[in-house]
This record gives structure tokens, C-alpha cells and sequence, in this order.
């Protein structure tokens, strides 16, 4: 009984100890930032995940003895990305449903719904302050809802001309970009989903028409629209005022050649995702081009047919051991990478540290 209890005793101990932490102390030797030196860094490429093992423990030879080989869950085509209370959900349209990463607890999950709730083609997501998730479905032709415990709520979409591709809560409102429809519709967020306005007009000689749009991303103030078959972004009031465009087809910088997903920080700035460039352009909030970052992919921080952008303030804390100590990080950038080995790239907005913050490091580190 005493021997059993003892090698009890050495496999919990044994478990503990092979469990590793997401982020390990200390910054790359590589470090990977844009612009270039001499240039002011802006951007820091902090992490990436392609499967279950850059997230979870890795058995050690006993516990693999025990419990046996720990089996890898891979990413497989992803689209969205959505982050909320420390875990982020992928969608991924090769397993149709969602891969899940929570930071906390170092865990990689699916979510592939059944019954009312099953999917098809995921393509984009949104988190609502509830932690509601609702999802863009292309090929089920409707945005399905699940509660924060993942169950399935409702469903909507018109019978005719629907094509959700994204979709965003604002303001009590759903606001879904329609691809077939070639607007952007707005619902009401409660049980009757009912229809409140869509734009712009549907007639194609019209100012802000959308041939083909795939992304959007909801302000304050603004609505902005990836107009794919156009090769801009297209910028509208709230209420549908065609504000103009953002970029222009070519294949230099502020120009696009497969615009998609697009994203908005606290200064206004635009981000957006050119599957073509394979990078991701910074508009100012007066449509300047600021920088860009990414690239064909060669390694850790390029792309490989990118999809989504998404800006991220709430869970710096998951990713600070990342960031290079002459930098204050002031937001995460979440990429999603349709091929290629870095399924999801994790980039920091980063400043340089004051003289008077470095002297304060060191104070606190000595």
C-alpha cells in the first residue's frame, strides 16, 4: 500500500513539473520587429500557433509512459479570430467549427457544434460583452448565435440573396455584411433579429456600391467595408453615407491587390490584410498610409495567404514575457494565416521605453 501510494506520489510530482508556461521569461534572440532599424519599432512579432503543442504541456517520458503519446491538434483552414477573457477563438472553416486557445489554463480545444447549431462555413466571429459568440456562416447562409456557455441561441438570415462573410455588435445592433446581397445589413440584437436598415444602394452606377464584399469592422463613428471586388476599403457613416474610399488598386504601398480583413485601434488607425502582398498596411485616420508589416512568408512574422486582423487590449498580461525589455506594449495584433506553418501570427504594438522607465527596470530587477 506504502509502494503504491509513493509512485502515486512521483507521477503527480513528475506531471507538475514537465508542465511548462505559455510564455517562457526572457525575448527571443530573434527578434522580428517593423520598420527596420534605423526606423522607430512600431511592430513586434511576439508569438505564433499552428497546433496544440505551442500551447500545451508536453509530456515528460514517465507521464508519456502512463498516459501514452500525447496527441497534436493542428489548425486547420483558418478565417476569423476573435479574443475574449483570455481565450481565442479561431475559425476554421477545414473543421467547421472553431479551434479554442485559452491562454489561462494552456489548453487547445475544438468547438464543432451539432444539431441547430452545426456550421459549414465559419468565416468570421464576434464576442459580445456577454461573451455571446456569433458567427458569419457563407454556406449555411445564416449568423448563428451561441451563449457563453457555447449553446446554441438562434439563428437568422434572409432566405434569398444571403451570404453573411462578417458580422460585428454595435450599439444594440448586428451588423452583417451580406457578399451576395452586396450590402451591409443591420438587425436588431434581441429575439426577433429583425431587419433595421442595410446599405449602401443596390444599384451599381451608386456611390460606395460593393461588388464584393468579404470583411468589415465597426467603429464609433464609422463602418468599414473590404470591398474584394473593387480592391479598396470603402468607408461609410453609421447611418450608410459613402464616405469614400481607403487605398487604391496597384501594387504599391497604400494600394491592394486581394484586400481582406480589416481592424481599428483607439487611435482610429485602419489595419488591413492584403492576401496579395501578403501583408498588413496602417492607415492614419486620415486614410495616410503609416507602415505596413508582414511579407511573403521566409519566417517567424510573414504570412501565407492571410485572412483576418483583429486588435486586441485586454490580455497584454498572456504575452508581456514576449516583449523585447527596451518595449512598452500597448496592444496585440492577431493575424490568421490560411496556409503556411504560423496558422495564427501574434504582433505587439509596441513603444520605446523612457530613459526614466528603463532606470526603473533595472531598479526593480536588481
Amino acid at each position: 500500500m506504502t509502494f503504491r501510494f509513493l509512485l502515486l506520489f512521483f507521477a503527480v510530482s513528475l506531471f507538475l513539473s514537465c508542465s511548462r508556461s505559455l510564455h517562457p521569461t526572457g525575448t527571443s534572440p530573434n527578434l522580428v520587429i517593423y520598420p527596420p532599424p534605423p526606423d522607430t519599432t512600431r511592430i513586434q512579432f511576439l508569438f505564433k500557433v499552428s497546433n496544440s503543442s505551442d500551447i500545451t504541456s508536453k509530456r515528460g517520458g514517465f507521464k508519456r509512459f502512463i498516459l501514452g503519446a500525447e496527441a497534436v491538434q493542428t489548425i486547420g483552414k483558418p478565417y476569423g479570430v476573435a479574443m475574449f477573457n483570455g481565450k481565442i477563438y479561431i475559425c476554421d472553416t477545414f473543421k467547421h467549427g472553431f479551434d479554442i486557445i485559452d491562454l489561462e489554463k494552456n489548453t487547445f480545444t475544438e468547438f464543432i457544434p451539432s444539431g441547430k447549431g452545426e456550421l459549414k462555413t465559419p468565416l468570421n466571429c464576434f464576442i459580445d460583452q456577454r461573451g455571446y459568440l456569433y458567427v458569419a456562416d457563407a454556406e449555411r447562409k445564416q449568423v448563428v448565435i451561441f451563449n457563453e456557455k457555447r449553446e446554441y441561441i438562434s439563428s437568422f438570415g434572409e432566405k434569398e440573396n444571403f451570404k453573411p462573410t462578417d458580422l460585428a455588435v454595435s450599439d444594440g445592433k448586428i451588423w452583417v455584411l451580406n457578399m451576395t446581397g452586396h450590402q451591409v445589413m443591420v438587425y436588431s440584437n434581441d429575439s426577433s433579429y429583425r431587419q433595421l436598415s442595410s446599405f449602401p444602394s443596390v444599384n451599381t452606377d451608386s456611390a460606395g456600391y460593393l461588388f464584393s464584399p468579404t470583411n468589415l469592422c465597426v467603429t464609433g463613428n464609422q463602418v468599414y467595408v473590404t470591398d474584394f471586388g473593387d480592391f479598396i476599403v470603402k468607408k461609410f457613416s453609421k447611418d450608410g453615407k459613402y464616405l469614400g474610399p481607403i487605398g487604391t488598386y496597384g501594387d504599391g504601398p497604400g494600394q491592394f491587390t486581394r484586400p481582406k480583413g480589416t481592424s481599428v485601434d483607439r487611435e482610429s488607425n485602419l489595419y488591413v490584410v492584403d492576401a496579395g502582398f501578403e501583408n498588413v498596411q496602417i492607415f492614419d485616420k486620415n486614410d495616410k498610409l503609416l507602415m505596413f508589416f508582414g511579407g511573403n512568408y521566409k519566417g517567424p512574422g510573414d504570412m501565407w495567404l492571410p485572412a483576418k486582423v483583429t486588435i486586441d487590449y485586454d490580455n497584454l498580461k498572456y504575452f508581456q514575457k514576449y516583449v523585447d525589455p527596451d518595449f512598452n506594449l500597448k496592444y496585440l495584433i492577431l493575424v490568421t494565416n490560411q496556409f503556411g506553418p504560423d496558422k495564427l501570427n501574434i504582433y505587439g504594438a509596441v513603444e520605446p521605453i523612457t530613459p526614466e522607465q528603463k532606470a526603473l527596470k533595472l531598479k526593480n530587477n536588481h
